[in-house]
């Protein structure tokens, strides 16, 4: 069953920091079976406070999703957006 990770920019803090990610990111997603649906594009928010960004990928499982979230080549990446921004991620299972 596919998974889904998603991720919101809620504020940024240092853009620096955020550029040194999104430089870095792709080389933790060489050979790993995602599908970006969303990335940054225009969004509207229904409820709750704005978000300034919105990222959504299509894993082929949560076991794929956790294992590339959870891969040292990735979590070496995140610190930079940890340290760029203020973020949420989930980790939601699809239905069939």
């Amino acid at each position: 069953m596919p998974a889904y990770i998603v991720f919101t920019r809620e504020k940024t803090l240092d853009q620096t920091e955020l550029e040194a990610y999104w430089s870095k990111v792709a080389t933790t997603l060489e050979g790993v079976p995602l599908k970006v649906l969303a990335a940054y594009g225009p969004h509207q928010s229904l409820e709750g406070p704005d978000v300034e960004g919105v990222v959504i990928a299509e894993f082929p499982s949560m076991s794929e999703a956790r294992t590339w979230y959870e891969s040292p080549a990735y979590q070496e990446v995140a610190k930079h957006r940890h340290r760029g921004a203020i973020y949420r991620g989930v980790i939601v299972e699809g239905v069939q």
